[in-house]
């Protein structure tokens, strides 16, 4: 039993000492996922409802003619 505690001791003080040195060797903490069709689709209809907003906003002042 005693020695089943050293090895999961020495096997966790080894993971630890590992995590340490690959935070240091690397600025990111985690994996950059890639994105989803579906966070795809609503980053795309986020997109298209601020144009709509900005080419209402434009409609509103006839006198300016600039939708950017």
């Amino acid at each position: 039993m005693a020695n089943q505690l050293e090895s999961l001791v020495a096997t966790i003080k080894s993971k630890v000492r590992a995590l340490k040195k690959s935070k240091k060797s690397s600025n990111k903490p985690y994996i950059k996922m890639d994105k989803s069709s579906s966070i795809k689709v609503e980053i795309r209809s986020r997109k298209a409802r601020q144009l709509i907003d900005r080419t209402l906003e434009a409609a509103d002042r006839p006198g300016k003619r600039t939708v950017s």
